[in-house]
Parts: structure tokens; C-alpha cells; sequence
């Protein structure tokens, strides 16, 4: 290992700051555009290299002190020392770069960041890591790239103030387990009523005495799951099981505001303030006038589906997770919305069987997760869409898939980011392609 001095230039996907040594371009992590710093390099390849700092030599006016103490060795944030100033303009600068270089969408058509209502204290869900080492347990998160456990300071700043409440009865809670060497992971939610709710993860081979523990002992939160193995094997404990949240009012189809519920343990938006913005363009942008017809893919719980169900014909929407479908059509009939489908199904198989069907939509809105949905853009274009919104938490993966689009017979219009997760480098957008 060597050591070079750098000036970084800019962010760049993937949290690192970039510069170059001897024209070699140089990643490194918690630097700051405009920083001068001297590294170590601890990865060298053939076209680039990675470092880690040993000095800040001259620090960038674009720095803050991050309010979290174990900030650097956490690997929950990656922007802390950034001001939020500068995180928007790092990852609209992303964003742009990133679909122009794979995707060839020009700069004009994208709309300027959303900025998160809250910079701290956003996130409704956390997966707290436990380690059991000689007797002492630790709990918060990974160090980045490792299973090392860094200890939460007693809260997590980027937290929801109703997770950071229960984070001392959780670890009370695993310290009194009978096995508590085999509980590697707590998920802790809180929805938008402050209701919580807690999913124990447990990996020893008593699963039932593990249920009567948790049955039996005093618990700081209002509902309590025990997950053992898969996903699908989540058990309901005691208290509630499903959590809330809403997408927004829609005054102007004369549409109260919608609230949601979702399982605990199942997927949902985090930044749930963030997540009503995203809805509302999404609704917005759909050009919806109540005679068509709407494929929905990577449904989920609705989240999207009961927004457009109003403005549409029919709406027949998939998802592969029949938990979450079963939470998709509990809130239909909650919201007595009768003209939803919904299909547990994985989205490519879905999607070719209806190419094969000669099925026609005026509209596919797709919401994959981070590895994209390469499968199933390429069967698009035969359902014949007229327009296409695709809803996106990894820029990398939906350029690639635009792509495909493009090459079918689609133009990109327009695409707007939204900073979801503040002090991190992650980006979710919504982009509106049409028909050519």
C-alpha cells in the first residue's frame, strides 16, 4: 500500500468521493468535493483504485460535522460530513450523469431533485445487527463491508424518534433470549400513527421455545414477529401485525386521504413524508382520464395502485410476494375499491404470459427492486402501452433498462429524482417514457 495525495472533484455513485492520482481514477470514502487529502491506497486495479484517508490536508468548505459519534465506522451513512446543499446537488449531478452515460437521456429532461421533507429522523424501519461476543452483545450496524456490529450510540440519528425509543427495551429484550447467539437481526418499524412494531430474526433450532419466549416476556413495542429462516416463515407473536401509512389526499377527484396497511416484515417506503411526493407525481404524470386500462408490476402492498385505481378503468396488478398481495387486497376492500386485480406473480413470467395473450394497457407503471427489471421491459412494448412510468431506487439499473425501452420503440420525457434517503448516496426517481 501506498500513500498519494488527492484532490476530489466530485461524489460519485456509490457514496466515495472521486480524484485522481497520476491520472488514475481514485475513489475514496468520506471525502468531500474540494477536499485535499492524503490516502492510502488499498485497492489498486488496472483502470482504477480505491483509498482511505489518513489526513484531511485541507478540508472542503462543503463540510459538517456529522451529528452521529460513530459516524465513518457505521456503514448505515454515507454523507453526513456533507452539507445537505451539497448531498442534493452530488446526487441530482449522479443522476444525470448516470442516465446520460448508459442511457443517452439528456440533461434537459430531468426535473431538479426533491428535497426530503426531513434531513434526520426519516426512517420508518431499521434492521438493527446483533453480535453476541463473550458475553456482551452488541447491537446496531455492520461496519461497511463486514459483519463487524458497531454499537449504536444510544440512537440512530437517521431513526424515526419511535424506533430510537425502543432501541434500549430490544436490546433488554435479546439480552434475556434463551439463545441470544441466535438472533443476528431485529427489524424495528414505526408507522405513521407512532403504532411499532418488531420482527426477531432467529437462527438456533428451537424455534418454539423461541415463540414462548417472546410470548411471555415484557416487550417495549406494540406487536411482535418471529421470523425463522425465509421470509415467508414470518410468525405472529402477540400485539398487532400490520402497520399504516398514507399516500396523500386527492382532493381534486374528490378522494379523502387514503391510508394504508401493510404486514410487519413486509416491504415499505421508508421515508414515509418522501414516499406522498413520490405517489402524487407518479399520479400526476400518469395521464390518466378513467377509460384505461393500467398494468401494475412489483405491486406490493398498492402503494402506488390505490392512486390510480380512481383515474383508471382497471388496474390489474402483480407482485411475488402473496404476503404483500394479501395486504394490497385487505386495503381494497377497506377502501371498497372494486376495480383492482391483483395476482401473486412474479413480474417477467407475468408480463410474457400476457404478450402471449395479445393483452393491450394504456399504461405499465413498474416499481422493481435495486437489480432492475431486465426480464421484463423486453416483453413491454408488445402490451403496447402508450406510456410507461417506472419508478426506480437504483439509477445504474433503470438507465440499462431504459435502454431496452428505447430500442423498443419508446422515448424518455421526462424523469424526476427524489432524495428518499438523506446522508446516504441512494437516489429514488420516478421517469416517464412514452410511445414514439
Amino acid at each position: 500500500m501506498r500513500e498519494a495525495l488527492v484532490n476530489i472533484e466530485k461524489m460519485a455513485f456509490g457514496g466515495s468521493g472521486f480524484g485522481r492520482v497520476d491520472g488514475k481514477a481514485c475513489f475514496v470514502p468520506f471525502t468531500a468535493p474540494d477536499d485535499e487529502v492524503r490516502i492510502r491506497t488499498i485497492r489498486d486495479k488496472h483502470s482504477y483504485m480505491e483509498g482511505e484517508i489518513v489526513e484531511i490536508v485541507t478540508p472542503s468548505p462543503v463540510r459538517v460535522t456529522p451529528p452521529c459519534p460513530v459516524f465513518g465506522r457505521c456503514g448505515g451513512c454515507d454523507w453526513q460530513h456533507l452539507s445537505y446543499e451539497r448531498q442534493l446537488a452530488a446526487k441530482h449531478e449522479i443522476f444525470a450523469e448516470t442516465l446520460y452515460r448508459i442511457a443517452r437521456v439528456g440533461a434537459e429532461q430531468i426535473l431538479p431533485i426533491v428535497p426530503s421533507p426531513q434531513q434526520y429522523g426519516y426512517r420508518s424501519r431499521i434492521q438493527l445487527k446483533l453480535r453476541h461476543v463473550s458475553g456482551e452483545l452488541h447491537v446496531g450496524f455492520y461496519r461497511s463491508g463486514s459483519h463487524f456490529v458497531v454499537d449504536l450510540p444510544g440512537r440512530c440519528a437517521v431513526a424515526h424518534p419511535g424506533i430510537n425509543a425502543l432501541l434500549d427495551g430490544v436490546a433488554t429484550l435479546i439480552r434475556n433470549f434463551p439463545e441470544p447467539d441466535k438472533v443476528p437481526q431485529v427489524d424495528v418499524s414505526v408507522d405513521e400513527g407512532g403504532k411499532t412494531a418488531l420482527v426477531v430474526h432467529y437462527i438456533g433450532g428451537n424455534p418454539e421455545g423461541a415463540a414462548g419466549y417472546l410470548e411471555k416476556a415484557p416487550v417495549p413495542t406494540d406487536g411482535v414477529l418471529l421470523q425463522c429462516g425465509r421470509k415467508e416463515n414470518l410468525r405472529h407473536i402477540k400485539g398487532i401485525d400490520s402497520l399504516s401509512y398514507s399516500i396523500g389526499s386527492f382532493d381534486s377527484a374528490g378522494i379523502t386521504e387514503i391510508s394504508l396497511s401493510y404486514s410487519a416484515g413486509s416491504f415499505s417506503q421508508v421515508n414515509l413524508a418522501q414516499n406522498k411526493a413520490l405517489v402524487g407525481t407518479v399520479r400526476e404524470w400518469c395521464g390518466l382520464a378513467g377509460v384505461e386500462r393500467v398494468l401494475e408490476l412489483f405491486c406490493g402492498n398498492g402503494n402506488f395502485t390505490f392512486a390510480l385505481a380512481p383515474m383508471a378503468r382497471e388496474v390489474v396488478a402483480a407482485e411475488d410476494y402473496a404476503p404483500s398481495i394479501a395486504d394490497a387486497r385487505r386495503n381494497a376492500r377497506q377502501l371498497n375499491v372494486t376495480n383492482v386485480r391483483f395476482e401473486v406473480a412474479d413480474s417477467a413470467t407475468f408480463v410474457e404470459t400476457l404478450a402471449a395473450r395479445n393483452e393491450r394497457f394504456d399504461l405499465v407503471l413498474l416499481d422493481p427492486p435495486r437489480s432492475g427489471a431486465r426480464e421484463v421491459v423486453s416483453f413491454l412494448p408488445q402490451l403496447a402501452p402508450a406510456r410507461i412510468l417506472y419508478v426506480s431506487c437504483d439509477p445504474p439499473t433503470m438507465a440499462r433498462d431504459l435502454t431496452t425501452l428505447t430500442k423498443g420503440g419508446y422515448c424518455v420525457v421526462r424523469s424526476q429524482p427524489f432524495d428518499m434517503f438523506p446522508q446516504t448516496y441512494h437516489i429514488e426517481s420516478v421517469t416517464l417514457l412514452e410511445r414514439k
